[in-house]
């Protein structure tokens, strides 16, 4: 089968490698029908996150066709059509019963180097590094799926596979972080980070009810995606607009009740603290780029919730931690908890109170990923989403 191989820094290749076999009795094969490119997939690209290895399949958002089942799989049958989300639960641990899914005791049989570098280890995650499983991605023409009983939710309607794809990862995860903020009807929410999540974490905000969302981004297209979902909006890169000012000024001094941090561990800024940043992580004395995290604290209002999906991995510096402590702020964070939002969400596009696949630019085939991940990362092309048809 064709898939989409990460070979180093800066670096995926389309390969043939082999197909996926069952290997648990509990494992199912999937024909995937679609695939996309996740932001997350960017800091695998750009060499933040270790124990990547030279031929790893990539990609976490997939849904397709079952191909094969284990003989202990009892909810799936062949032809089924299902998304399957990023993070593997095992169903029956002491995380998974809490509905902590991402937390999973289990499902990681590289636990041991999560450990080493968190103290305790999540779920494993399909194409994102041996310390979180080693698991190969969905970036590909197959895939093998785990715990066939417990993670993919089968898509019985007619609904295209297009609006229904994103409830593997990123409409879930927008969605978390609007909970995760503790909107409240008439709250005014500030969003970092107009990317696939930041999309959705706007829209999820509205559907909590909150009266404004403020979203905060510099590239064109997607502060206009934002817009179109009725987002007020604020353009970082003018040299006229210093972002917590706008945002005590939009809220009348007082800050937004919750703020959200969709962008994580690769931040740019203008400020003198984002070359901070930019020199640290070149020295390898910080890990990742804090910069939006930093705005979020200051910004957010005494006794309001700060969310964080932006993906983090590691050590930050000049983080204001005093200023959080003092406003009495709340910080609520983590990999998404797919498996609560699933079924939930896919039932509010069933009822036509959103289209996920408005956030699509590209539509490509697995051969053009690899140019895709450098115009992706480089923000070319007025991209906002890439979906890949593994079969064009």
């Amino acid at each position: 089968m064709k898939a989409v191989c990460w070979m180093g820094k800066s670096k995926v290749e389309t390969q043939t490698v082999a197909d996926p076999e069952l290997v648990n009795p509990h494992d199912v094969i999937i024909k995937v029908t679609r695939t996309a490119i996740c932001g997350s997939d960017l800091h695998l690209f750009d060499g933040f996150i270790p124990t990547m290895e030279a031929g790893d399949i990539m990609g976490h958002e997939f849904m397709g066709i079952v191909e094969e089942v284990g003989k202990d799989v009892t909810n799936l049958k062949q032809g089924d059509r299902v998304v399957v989300p990023f993070t593997i639960a095992c169903g029956s641990c002491f995380f998974c019963k809490k509905k902590l899914w991402a937390a999973c005791d289990n499902t990681n049989p590289n636990a041991h180097l999560m450990e080493a570098a968190y103290g305790y280890s999540g779920s494993g995650l399909f194409g994102y590094s041996h310390m979180m499983g080693g698991y190969a991605g969905g970036q590909a023409q197959y895939v093998r799926v785990p715990f066939g009983n417990v993670g993919p939710l089968k898509i019985e309607s007619d609904l295209d596979d297009e609006k229904v794809l994103f409830l593997s990862d990123i409409f879930p995860t927008g969605y978390m972080a609007a909970e995760n903020a503790q909107v409240e009807p008439g709250d005014t929410v500030a969003v970092w980070g107009c990317g696939p999540v930041g999309q959705f974490a706007i829209a999820s905000a509205f559907m909590l009810g909150a009266a404004r969302v403020i979203a905060i981004d510099h590239f064109p297209e997607r502060l206009e995606l934002a817009r179109s979902i009725e987002a007020i909006t604020i353009d970082y890169s003018e040299d006229d607009v210093e972002v917590l000012q706008a945002l005590k000024d939009l809220t009348g001094g007082i800050g937004p009740d919750a703020c959200i941090d969709a962008v994580g561990l690769e931040a740019h800024s203008n400020a003198l603290s984002g070359f901070y940043d930019t020199v640290k992580t070149a020295l390898m004395l910080e890990t990742d780029r804090s910069a939006v995290l930093r705005q979020a604290i200051q910004a957010v209002r005494k006794g309001g919730t700060l969310s964080i999906p932006g993906v983090y991995g590691g050590l930050l510096d000049k983080v204001p931690f005093g200023a959080a402590f003092g406003k009495g702020i709340t910080m609520k964070m983590g990999q998404t908890n797919m498996h609560n939002y699933m079924q939930p969400l896919l039932e509010r596009i069933e009822k036509k109170q959103i289209d996920p696949s408005y956030i699509i630019s590209h539509r490509i085939s697995l051969d053009e990923a690899p140019d895709m991940y450098k115009i992706w990362r480089d923000k070319k092309d007025n991209v906002t989403k890439i979906v890949i048809d593994p079969w064009k």
